[in-house]
């Protein structure tokens, strides 16, 4: 079942411009290590951030707390699993306001698409709750 959805753009020469005016600052304040490390690695690295941006917009969204609530930036990061597919890793309130809007007995599962076509950056979320073991085969 379908438990939240969020959706954000940003324009990439937002973030150009705020990467110029306060470099290592807001890269530290809003990303993980590891997305820094992936974006850090892009020839376009201004529209690396921006979709990871989007992504935390998004995820915010879905969980229904925006940034604030106990949610802030670093509590939600991008990753990539070993197909390649991004998803969402939260910690500290963000990974407690998920819990909490969890049903007792499901198992979230948080889906993301990112893209890019410059100017613009987009990303969807969507959490889901999975009966714990549902498809886990026997």
């Amino acid at each position: 079942m379908i438990i939240g959805i969020g959706s954000d753009v940003i324009d990439i020469r937002r973030v150009e411009r705020t990467l110029e005016r306060f470099g290592d600052r807001f890269v530290q304040r809003v990303f993980t290590a590891v997305e820094q490390e992936r974006s850090e690695r892009r020839k376009e690295r201004a529209a690396s951030y921006a979709k990871r941006w989007a992504a935390k917009e998004a995820c915010s969204k879905a969980l229904g707390s925006g940034i604030r609530m106990g949610v802030n930036w670093r509590e939600m990061g991008v990753v990539n699993l070993p197909s390649g597919q991004p998803t969402l890793v939260l910690t500290g309130g963000a990974a407690a306001r998920l819990a909490a809007m969890t049903p007792p007995g499901f198992t979230p599962r948080i889906d993301v698409t990112i893209t890019d076509d410059h100017p613009l950056a987009q990303a969807f979320v969507v959490i889901s709750a999975w009966p714990e073991g549902w498809g886990a085969g026997e």
